[in-house]
């Protein structure tokens, strides 16, 4: 009897443990079937609201693009953000034949507008130039030949045939139109159009009738004309400088021209200039003077040594460009002469310990200027240039200190000389001279 009792004892015991672990077992369980859908309802919330940020954040990226009036540049590709980029081959505004891949030269379609740049056919600027004649030629060089040329609205035009020469050729053209549709200001030459009809590849400029700075400091005819007098040299290196601190300082990144010189310094008919040709530009680093590796381009005699000897670029680059167009205005001599005798074939080299000697620097300047200058002012126009051409990138100014270092000097002389003081021709020269 004792046995069945204690054999029953046992068995509930057993009963009442397994009774107790199945009691801890259900609240567990009940735990789980809680939590886990409240989880996945969270992630749930989680990833609908992260793609609904991801939305906006392109909406806004896109309102952003399409709306900004700054200058901004992706430097991928070399085109602008702002507003939309120019796909040479996919614009649906050009389907009728003006760029490659898209049909003929028939002339039959009308002018375009292209975000603020026409497209032209071939025909029609073939019309514009009398058929390319000779007799409208202005200007020629490595890059092609320019016509003056009337379009059918009547405006008087610089149209600049771009010479066929590998992809240099192809990209100068795109880059050239991308930039200068986008890049707005009065100290740069204005792009009215272009063309890609077939293999055809052409650039529609506003006329300058007055040429290049370099036909009217360097040309054979130089000493038969009056020169460019103190003032109006003074405002075309202010103008140029103004031209230079827009793109290094005013678009984001900065556009480095690459190859400023006095030929692609273009004089309207007041003799105000502006800057052309950025066939050869470059978009710059994000970071303030910050070093892009390219290959050496540009003109001998203009660039800087840092850049010559490593290929690397920057905004300062330009600035030594501009050192030498300013020496240029001084002296009337070229960058590179090796007709002159020894010790100063290279400009540069023979003026920089020149400018800083208040003797020796009056007899650099330019003859034909005939002493019509004061020399205050032509020992603070020598302390620019001399800072620009330094040999150290670091210790060339910015192109706003040098705008704000000219702007007194062209105030003061155009206040206290007469009102014609920057003409100092009679008569347009013509510029084929």
């Amino acid at each position: 009897m004792e046995d069945n009792y204690s054999e029953s004892h046992h068995h509930s015991e057993s009963q009442s443990h397994k009774n107790h672990q199945h009691n801890d077992i259900l609240p567990s369980t009940s735990v789980l079937l809680i939590i886990v859908p409240i989880i996945i309802i969270i992630l749930l919330i989680a990833i609908s609201l992260l793609i609904v940020m991801l939305k906006r954040i392109q909406s806004a990226k896109h309102n952003g693009t399409n709306n900004s009036s700054k200058s901004v540049i992706n430097k991928n590709n070399c085109m602008f953000v702002a507003h939309s980029t120019i796909d040479i081959h996919l614009s649906p505004d050009v389907k009728g034949g003006c760029l490659p891949g898209h049909g003929g030269s028939s002339g039959r379609m009308p002018e375009t507008k292209l975000r603020g740049v026409q497209v032209f056919t071939y025909k029609q600027l073939e019309m514009s130039t009398d058929k390319f004649n000779e007799a409208n030629v202005i200007g020629n060089g490595g890059y092609g030949v320019v016509y003056r040329g009337v379009l059918i609205d009547g405006t008087v035009a610089a149209i600049k045939v771009l010479q066929r020469e590998g992809k240099q050729w192809e990209r100068s053209f795109r880059l050239e139109v991308d930039l200068l549709s986008r890049l707005h200001s009065p100290y740069l030459v204005e792009l009215l159009g272009y063309c890609a009809d077939q293999h055809h590849r052409l650039l529609i400029f506003d006329y300058m009738p007055n040429g290049s700075l370099q036909q009217h400091l360097h040309s054979a005819h130089k000493q038969s004309t009056n020169s460019l007098n103190w003032g109006i040299r003074l405002r075309i290196a202010l103008d140029c400088a103004r031209a230079l601190e827009y793109l290094h300082e005013h678009t984001t990144p900065s556009v480095i021209h690459r190859d400023f010189k006095c030929s692609n310094v273009l004089l309207d008919q007041n003799f105000r200039a502006k800057v052309s040709d950025f066939g050869l530009a470059k978009i710059g680093s994000d970071k303030l003077n910050g070093l892009i590796s390219t290959r050496v381009l540009g003109t001998t005699g203009y660039l800087a040594p840092e850049y010559a000897s490593t290929g690397k670029l920057t905004t300062k680059s330009d600035v030594y460009s501009y050192g030498v167009v300013l020496l240029e205005l001084l002296t009337g001599r070229v960058p590179i002469d090796t007709k002159r005798p020894p010790g100063e074939h290279v400009l540069v080299s023979w003026a920089l310990p020149r400018l800083t000697n208040r003797e020796k620097v009056v007899e650099m300047v330019d003859p034909t200027l005939q002493g019509q200058y004061t020399k205050k002012d032509l020992i603070q126009v020598a302390a620019i240039a001399a800072m620009c051409v330094q040999t150290e990138a670091d210790y060339r100014p910015l192109m706003t200190d040098v705008v704000q270092s000219l702007v007194p000097l062209v105030k003061t002389y155009s206040s206290s000389c007469p009102a014609n003081s920057f003409r100092s021709y009679n008569q347009t020269v013509s510029p084929r001279s």
